[in-house]
């Protein structure tokens, strides 16, 4: 059996690429990461991945572990490339009595206190370093070895919750950390050098000193940091002399490796400290782009026990590289409101959206990324030092407590959408971003209008920007419209507001993407087959079985969706596929045959905050015009007494495991077939055809404003006040029509209905299945006890509707 490899990943840019590193179809690759970090990660070539809220969630990892333990197999390797996911890593390694670094053996280059230690033992030069308990402690540190000291967490990284502490009355108002064990040591006012390369357990191998420009600590406190590789022949034979001194009393095995030293004004070497990963920042980067070598893939092919694929040397005259931070110009969080990147020499650079929430630290959020590479250090320091003079990077603080405004992508029609902008506007502020002026929706959103190319995702980017901008509070992003969904992921990304990741849009707009990846999980679902012709497509129904469902892999609203139960069927539903089309959406190439589902059909809606998925409520979707899928109408139910209930919320929950799917309001629709629920399709986004509406008339749960509370960042109330029955009905016409006029007052009026609304406006030529797409005169919804009586009510109501229609001979 394959290798099963377990991938413990946190960064959001392409710091690794796994898939370059090891053959995913020769071996079982699993991951465990965030929401955000799984866009570059080979998800759909991954034997399984498991989303955390945060890798630094022990609880939550080990449990991911456990279930990819379960699911795919026990692991034989486990990999983690950051340096504060190491620790657990290592204790997982142990606790599968697995190769690569356990916890003893990284305690030296994780334990800043046990690395002087072992240090000191070999002789080699140190900064004195204390346990700090508490402040009598660092008191008697500092009347030793004098003022200023730095108070660090024995096992942090990148400088967090390092502090300067000048004088004994400082250090009276300074508050320790709880729960973190802290050392001491005394405050050196030297330049800092790093050391970037790989030890092969014996010697160095590839290696380059770099010196920073500022320091970790001064970043930390708003200052711009920025490192340029060292040229000096002289320094550089001491600078390799110590470090692979430290090397050898810290590491017991090959590993890339950072280490930091201190270099007096005299030229004397002091080691600050080793760590056994690869550089932060952009050290990867500038080591890969300039360099030639991945250090990333060293790390890995070190954890995973295949070869080291870096060479042993550099070529005598490589370029010099270099990096620039340049953090925002106010404290976290914050919002971007201008950035200027100059043309000062780099070769690369990295900045954030104008608009863009900032709220988390390290490097890799810094703020905006340069990359350097010159002919010496003199030439790269220079271009760097005029970047760093010349890029602004203007925020406006961002205050938690302060009001908070959402913005509406598209906001689709009013009989179908104008409840739902209504239920939004009465809980949040909400602004507007579409392609037209507003009309019906004023009353709601006021003037917090912008027109944009819904289309275009760098303008509704910058729209949704500049209604936000200016604003105390934070902002949030939504949309409920099929067609819209991939730009508004995409410009929350850039803006780095909560929704639906690209990714996860993506696993749910494309039904291929979304049937392989829930095939590859193990979720129940329709067998399936993708062809690209209509010869495929009959060979297709032929291996899977008549009947089957052929459909466009990416149209929405049911569209091109047909039953065919003998070969000639198959023919017309593949035009049918492949010629139909929704307004803004890419039918994309060929289409999806699969086995037909037999049984009830449901539909789920669900809230999906930090990655559950919490059932609101079960829609049985009423079906017609056979053998087409056209929507007819929804009853939601009472369904937690239905003996389908627990299998129904399992696989539910996995599908959207398998999505990667872990923040917004989902709508999923399921066959109850004769061997339990299996998923027809996941959308990303708010149910149509009044659900929502249903779901809040049935048990008091209102979806809207779950949807808007996630997007703003917040726990939305999903606790049902009620547990009655709400039913739509749609009606449509006998045959092919043109609409002269239509009355639904008389049928709103009716007891038990709490809506009736026209939604053919006279002139309106409504075609039926095939021909046109849901062509509806009314909605009529009910509200009752049971469903008899949303029935009863529905019948009553129906007959009161007042319409005139002319044939419609196309």
């Amino acid at each position: 059996m394959p290798d099963h490899i377990i991938v413990i990943h946190r960064w959001t840019d392409q710091y690794a690429d796994y898939a370059e590193y090891l053959d995913h179809t020769a071996h079982r690759v699993s991951y465990v990461t965030t929401e955000r970090a799984a866009e570059h990660l080979p998800v759909e070539r991954a034997a399984a991945v498991r989303l955390v809220d945060s890798t630094e969630n022990e609880k939550a990892v080990r449990e991911a572990v456990d279930a990819l333990t379960a699911d795919v197999a026990a692991p034989t390797r486990i990999v983690a490339l950051q340096e504060t996911d190491l620790d657990l890593a290592a204790v997982l390694r142990d606790e599968f009595a697995l190769p690569g670094p356990g916890a003893d053996e990284l305690r030296p280059v994780r334990d800043k206190l046990l690395m002087a230690h072992r240090l000191t033992e070999a002789g080699l030069p140190v900064p004195p370093t204390a346990e700090a308990p508490d402040h009598a402690a660092v008191r008697d540190f500092a009347a030793l070895h004098g003022w200023p000291v730095l108070v660090k967490p024995r096992r942090g990284t990148a400088s967090s919750d390092v502090t300067r502490i000048e004088t004994a009355d400082q250090l009276a108002h300074c508050i320790l950390p709880l729960g973190t064990e802290m050392i001491v040591q005394p405050w050196l006012p030297h330049q800092i050098l790093h050391v970037d390369g790989v030890f092969t357990g014996e010697r160095l191998g590839v290696w380059r000193a770099s010196r920073y420009l500022n320091t970790c600590l001064d970043f930390t406190t708003g200052q711009a940091l920025g490192s340029v590789e060292v040229d000096d022949a002289a320094l550089l034979e001491r600078v390799g002399a110590l470090t692979l001194d430290v090397a050898r009393a810290l590491l017991s095995r090959a590993s890339v490796f950072h280490l930091e030293l201190f270099l007096s004004d005299t030229g004397a070497l002091t080691v600050l400290e080793m760590g056994a990963r690869p550089g932060g920042a952009e050290v990867p980067f500038v080591w890969r782009e300039v360099h030639g070598v991945d250090l990333m893939a060293a790390a890995f092919a070190h954890q995973t026990g295949t070869p080291d694929p870096t060479p042993a040397t550099l070529p005598d005259h490589t370029p010099v590289g270099g990096w620039l931070l340049v953090p925002p110009s106010v404290p976290l969080p914050c919002r971007v409101t201008s950035v200027t990147v100059p043309d000062t020499g780099a070769y690369a650079h990295r900045a954030p959206e104008a608009g863009r929430t900032m709220n988390s630290g390290g490097y890799e959020h810094a703020g905006v990324r340069f990359r350097f590479s010159g002919a010496d250090t003199a030439e790269t320091e220079a271009a760097l030092l005029r970047t760093a003079r010349q890029t602004l990077l203007r925020c406006e603080p961002v205050d938690a407590a302060a009001p908070r405004r959402l913005v509406l992508v598209g906001c689709g029609n009013p009989p179908y959408r104008g409840y739902a902008l209504q239920s939004l506007a009465a809980t949040t502020e909400t602004a507007l971003v579409q392609a037209h002026e507003p009309d019906w929706q004023r009353a709601h959103i006021d003037d917090r209008f912008l027109a944009a190319d819904t289309a275009d995702t760098d303008a509704v980017t910058a729209a949704v920007a500049a209604l936000l901008t200016g604003r105390p509070g934070h902002g949030g992003i939504l949309t409920w419209d099929e067609t819209l969904l991939a730009t508004t992921a995409e410009a929350a990304r850039r803006l780095n507001l909560p929704h639906l990741t690209p990714q996860g849009v993506r696993a749910c707009r494309d039904k291929l993407t979304t049937r392989r990846l829930l095939a590859a999980a193990g979720v129940p679902s329709a067998r399936f087959q993708h062809a690209h012709d209509l010869a495929a497509a009959q060979t297709s129904a032929a291996e899977l079985g008549l009947p089957v469902v052929v459909k466009p892999r990416g149209l929405a609203g049911s569209v091109g969706v047909t039953l065919a139960t003998t070969p000639e069927e198959v023919e017309r539903a593949w035009e049918e596929a492949t010629s139909s089309s929704f307004p803004g959406i890419d039918p994309l190439a060929g289409a999806i045959v699969e086995e037909y589902l037999t049984g009830p059909e449901i539909s789920v809606d669900c809230v999906v905050d930090q990655g559950g998925a919490h059932v609101i409520n079960v829609a049985r979707k009423r079906l017609g015009f056979a053998p087409w899928f056209e929507e007819v109408g929804h009853l939601v139910a009472p369904w937690r007494h239905e003996p389908w209930a627990l299998d129904v919320e399992t696989v539910v929950t996995a599908a959207h495991r398998a999505l990667g799917l872990r923040t917004g309001v989902t709508h999923t629709e399921l066959r109850l077939t004769p061997d339990g629920p299996r998923i027809v399709e996941v959308n990303g986004r708010l149910g149509g055809d009044f659900i929502p509406l249903l779901g809040r008339l049935a048990t008091g749960v209102d979806q809207v404003a779950a949807a808007a509370a996630l997007a703003l960042g917040r726990t939305p109330d999903i606790a049902p006040s009620s547990d009655r029955c709400a039913e739509v009905r749609f009606l449509y016409p006998e045959h092919d029509a043109v609409v002269r006029s239509l009355d639904v007052r008389d049928a709103a009026a009716c007891p038990g209905i709490a809506d009736a609304v026209a939604l053919a406006a006279p002139g309106t030529v409504l075609r039926l299945p095939p021909r046109g797409v849901v062509p509806r005169l009314a909605a009529l919804i009910a509200v009752g006890d049971n469903p008899n009586r949303c029935a009863a009510a529905l019948d009553r109501a129906q007959r009161e509707v007042r319409c005139s229609l002319e044939p419609y001979d196309s």
